[in-house]
């Protein structure tokens, strides 16, 4: 137990912060960019979801109006 804490303490700590200096974080002009590919995205999802749900349910509704259900 005590190795264990030996090393969390002298290597894991000083790894995490070398590490963490490393870290790029983005700006505020990337921020927005992705933030308005990502709702661009999902609105084009959206639609095509609707559009697809349209076709197969008016499959289904052709299909039952053939067999008379």
């Amino acid at each position: 137990m005590l190795e264990k804490l030996k090393y969390f303490f002298k290597e894991f700590i000083p790894e995490v912060k070398g590490e963490w200096k490393k870290v790029t974080r983005p700006n505020r002009r990337e921020v927005v960019q992705t933030t308005g590919v990502v709702v661009v995205t999902s609105f084009i999802f959206a639609v095509y979801l609707w559009v697809a749900d349209l076709v197969i349910r008016w499959a289904y509704e052709g299909m039952f109006k053939m067999l008379g259900l």
